[in-house]
């Protein structure tokens, strides 16, 4: 028999809509409409479980997925007779319609035809579109709030009898939040010195910097080589010390990478050997960003000249994939280069483009830099806050959100990893089982931050605008390229903007703890 599937539209107090099925990430710093939508700068995503409550349920026994037990009810439901009845006869009618057999003409088979050869998918249609139904009138009727896939059990189905079955699944908990007027934050000093502004400045010169050939000389301490390069790892020793101390690290910490960490570990392992191949890069002789035997090597050569030499890189190099490395370079050098520096003037300042004078561009850079601080610092206190809040409340949560958590999570590394160039097959070789352990405390603590900051809401009143909404959706239509009608209408039609509202209600909560928490 085909598993049925059951479908709620079970409101909260509040009035909304809820769902376990798609949960948003509940404590991070991701803030797009949809994760795959538009990316914007925002504080926060502390979105949490979503609140539009659909229902599949499994009759396949043998994959139950854990329920904790504190959150765990089930009901027993009994659908009249005469209603199993009249959805069989109207179930047979149809295939009558449709049935297509020797012997007879389209539309007249008859019905004991029908239910000698296809009682059992008959009993399956009328089990599909029966269930959903009266397990959703049920849980209203006890008001309950399912966030889980119900696991129906004990299911009979007789011809003449009512269909009666029980249906277990998990509740979001009763929660009273605590102590949420009592969190503390510091304010810290956002202001930028006058070393550091200068520090920007210098920085911004390097990047408008321009490089001239020298012509007929060779490489000297402050020029730049123009130079092309083959590396490659010396030996399978150093490839095999290297996949032995990844090993161990692994052995030390099974539980500690995260899946972007896990992966870049595994390219190291399967890459380590390949050769480096590069047809142009400016090395700086003698700079402080350069490896010292790069500038050793290649002080005193000319344009056309060939240098061959190993590198040992430290343990600790920032480049993962050469990190104790020993590598051998076959390097040509292609031009000599003298780095041009502008001077620090009005003139400077206009060729930025949008500044009149030097003072200009400094007080905009000032700006810009403390608007950055001012959001790195909220960000922290914020985070911490949410620790502060999780720490003070005690109170169970459903499985079922936690994995749904965790699979936001994955979803989001593996994103991440794609960005980067990884391929499919190489995250399937990955340790799932390992990965979705790693994430768990991490999104358990998700949860609960987004169902307390839910809570707060209702507490405090806080709800999105139709003005916030709207702002949202300008942004993510500007950054995908279509109208802000279009994205509305496909959002309220996948049940996303449910989750938008419910995403900025969450982010408004934690502004108002923040905001009083000084």
């Amino acid at each position: 028999m085909s598993s049925p599937e059951a479908k709620t539209d079970t409101k909260k107090k509040t009035g909304k809509a809820e769902s376990p099925e798609q949960p948003k990430p509940a404590a991070s710093t991701s803030t797009a409409v949809e994760e795959n939508e538009h990316s914007h700068d925002h504080d926060h995503d502390h979105a949490g479980h979503d609140h539009d409550h659909g229902h599949a349920h499994s009759h396949d026994h043998g994959a139950e997925a854990p329920m904790n037990e504190a959150c765990k009810r089930e009901i027993s439901v009994e659908i009249p007779a005469d209603v199993v009845s009249k959805a069989t006869e109207k179930t047979i009618k149809k295939y009558q319609k449709l049935a297509r057999i020797p012997g007879f003409r389209a539309g007249k088979v008859p019905s004991t035809i029908i239910k000698s050869r296809f009682m059992d998918d008959v009993r399956s249609e009328v089990v599909d579109a029966l269930i959903p139904e009266h397990f959703r009138a049920e849980v209203e009727k006890q008001g309950l709030l399912p966030v889980s896939q119900p696991r129906v059990t004990d299911l009979h189905f007789q011809q003449g009898d009512p269909l009666t079955f029980k249906a277990v699944f998990e509740v979001l908990p009763d929660i009273n939040v605590s102590g949420y007027t009592d969190l503390k934050t510091k304010r810290k000093d956002i202001r930028v010195s006058d070393a550091e502004l200068d520090e920007a400045l210098k920085s911004l010169q390097e990047r408008q910097a321009g490089y001239e050939a020298v012509e007929d000389r060779e490489l000297r301490d402050g020029d730049y080589a123009q130079i092309s390069f083959t590396g490659t790892a010396k030996g399978s020793k150093a490839v095999a010390e290297k996949k032995a101390e990844l090993a161990s690290k692994k052995a030390e910490k099974p539980d500690s990478p995260s899946p972007v960490q896990e992966a870049i570990n595994q390219q190291v392992e399967d890459e380590i050997a390949k050769p480096v191949e590069v047809d142009e890069v400016l090395v700086e002789i003698g700079g402080k960003n350069t490896v010292k035997d790069f500038s050793e090597n290649l002080r005193g050569a000319k344009p056309g000249d060939e240098r061959h030499f190993d590198v040992s890189y430290p343990e600790d190099f920032n480049d993962q994939r050469l990190a104790g490395q020993v590598m051998n370079y076959a390097i040509k050098i292609q031009g000599v280069k003298k780095k041009t520096v502008p001077e620090l003037n009005d003139e400077f300042a206009k060729e930025l483009g949008e500044f009149a004078t030097l003072d200009e561009l400094k007080s905009r850079i000032r700006e810009n830099m403390e608007s950055e601080r001012k959001h790195e610092i909220e960000h922290k206190e914020k985070e911490k806050l949410i620790d502060d809040l999780v720490a003070k409340n005690d109170f169970p949560v459903p499985q079922a959100l936690i994995d749904r958590q965790i699979d936001v999570r994955l979803e989001r590394g593996f994103r991440a990893l794609a960005a980067q160039g990884m391929k499919t097959e190489d995250m399937r070789k990955m340790n799932f089982d390992r990965l979705r352990l790693a994430q768990k405390d991490a999104a358990v603590r998700e949860v609960k931050a987004s169902l307390l900051l839910d809570k707060i809401a209702d507490l405090e009143k806080l709800d999105a605008t139709e003005e916030d909404i709207e702002k949202e959706l300008e942004i993510a239509a500007a950054q995908t390229k279509q109208t802000v009608e279009a994205l509305r209408s496909r959002l309220t039609k996948e049940g996303s903007l449910d989750r938008l509202r419910d995403r900025i209600r969450n982010e408004k909560a934690l502004d108002f703890l923040y905001s009083r928490s000084a």
